[in-house]
């Protein structure tokens, strides 16, 4: 006999998980339904987003006055503004694949890097309907706490790896049970938004008389306004980020490596619940210039500056993408790296005081605080970038690249931006990198990093 508790509307399960607890077995000789239910209840109460992020973390934000989020009420304002984006658009759904995007709308993860080459594990939204996941095998249990999530199936693998020379086939079963959603709840809509798609795909769900509207449109743009409740997840995810970069700042010291510098980071992300790093971006000595040097096994030298960027998804998966750059061991700063800093530090300062609603990403780019022409062709790629999950929407690059790849919008309340500077002199020795994350607030900004700048290469240590 079936012991799962009830299906409610669109098959979902109502959950009562506590973590740790683990649900008393059935018996030896308990049947398969009721060890099935016993398995999924005893692996939910176990899952890492159930059990928490730790006591580490957790007493840091205690410290730091940061609330909890409401993660139920941030899941729901999530999906409604997918939801949004879909009415707007007239379309019966959205059919996701970047792991990102199926985090934003169902807050389920499962090898996060791994499902972004390997597409398996996917997510439906429904314009009016449920939200159906499908996932690697025997995964459901790693769903089973999230409220928002109405049904788990087994995905089907179209992607050659797994499917071989089988894909159209396995293609064409895959689109089959897509189709069957979109026409059970699209009400006669039969056009969706795709995040990803191969071209066989596209042709399979054709088939089926559903064409693919842009999904990356719809969710970058849904996830362009954060909640109350995810800035309450993104101040946390900084506050750990932070205290990772104190433990790097401390352990810094000539003689190590870079790469030894950029573990300490990675370790401490974890130790807090976070989950990975997207990028190597560290650097040290002549290796600062030009920038996007990935970290490496080169010895840090007394006097050499270090810079970074960090690029970390944190706990609840919030990006904290902020850039330092320090001075390693005893040595007093050279004129040049000075001037560097505060070139640097003057057009991070002058940007974010720019920052306000109703800004157009022209204007920003318009009047932003720019640099000299010998250091321009060094300039990062963009001056402003939006934030979230990951680097998102917007993209607001230096006027000299606005035809090449600019486009126009508004800042919101409720989006967060990063202000990026990279000061190196074309042909020069090194080079200094810094970034703030910046929340645009109804009457101006407020700034969320908080990590202090080099006072040695301020000029303001004794």
């Amino acid at each position: 006999m079936d012991q799962r508790p009830p299906k409610s509307v669109f098959g979902h399960r109502p959950r009562k998980i506590r973590p740790f607890e683990l649900p008393e077995h059935p018996g030896d000789g308990a049947g398969y339904d009721a060890l099935d239910a016993f398995a999924m209840q005893k692996a939910a109460s176990l899952n890492a987003h159930v059990i928490g992020h730790g006591a580490l973390a957790e007493g840091e934000w205690q410290a730091l006055s940061l609330e909890a989020p409401d993660q139920p009420a941030m899941r729901r304002y999530r999906l409604e503004r997918i939801r949004q984006q879909l009415a707007s658009r007239d379309l019966a759904g959205a059919l996701l694949y970047d792991p990102l995007n199926v985090r934003y709308a169902t807050d389920s993860t499962n090898m996060q890097l791994w499902v972004a080459h390997n597409a398996v594990r996917y997510a439906f939204v429904a314009t009016d309907g449920p939200v159906i996941l499908w996932d690697f095998h025997h995964c459901e249990h790693l769903s089973h706490h999230v409220e928002t999530v109405d049904e788990v199936r087994h995905g089907i693998a179209w992607f050659y790896f797994l499917a071989g020379p089988r894909f159209e086939d396995m293609a064409g079963r895959w689109a089959a049970e897509i189709a069957a959603e979109v026409l059970a709840h699209g009400g006669g809509n039969r056009r969706i938004a795709v995040d990803r798609i191969n071209p066989e795909g596209v042709e399979a769900l054709a088939a089926h008389g559903i064409t693919v509207a842009n999904g990356e449109e719809v969710m970058e743009l849904a996830r362009s306004v954060k909640s109350a409740d995810e800035i309450k997840a993104m101040r946390r995810s900084i506050g750990a980020c932070e205290a990772a970069m104190a433990v790097m700042e401390e352990a810094l010291h000539p003689g190590m490596s870079e790469n030894d510098l950029w573990a300490i980071l990675h370790a401490e992300n974890i130790r807090r619940g976070g989950e990975w790093i997207e990028t190597r971006l560290l650097s040290s000595g002549p290796r600062t210039n030009p920038w996007f040097q990935e970290s490496s096994a080169r010895i840090i030298e007394n006097g050499d500056i270090v810079a970074f960027d960090t690029d970390l998804v944190g706990p609840y998966g919030y990006c904290c993408d902020i850039s330092r750059t320090w001075l390693a061991g005893d040595a007093r700063p050279s004129n040049e790296q000075r001037s560097l800093y505060a070139m640097a530090a003057e057009q991070i300062r002058a940007n974010v005081d720019m920052l306000k609603p109703g800004l157009t990403f022209r204007e920003l780019s318009e009047k932003a605080a720019s640099l000299p022409a010998d250091y321009l062709p060094n300039r990062y790629s963009v001056l402003f970038h939006g934030v979230g999950l990951c680097d998102e929407y917007p993209s607001v690059p230096y006027p000299e690249d606005w035809q090449k790849g600019g486009y126009d919008g508004v800042l919101e309340p409720g989006m967060v931006v990063t202000a990026e500077s990279y000061v190196g002199r074309h042909g020069g020795h090194e080079g200094v990198k810094l970034e703030d994350q910046v929340l645009i607030t109804e009457t101006g900004h407020e700034q969320l990093s908080t990590y202090p700048l080099d006072a040695a290469l301020l000029g303001l240590a004794g």
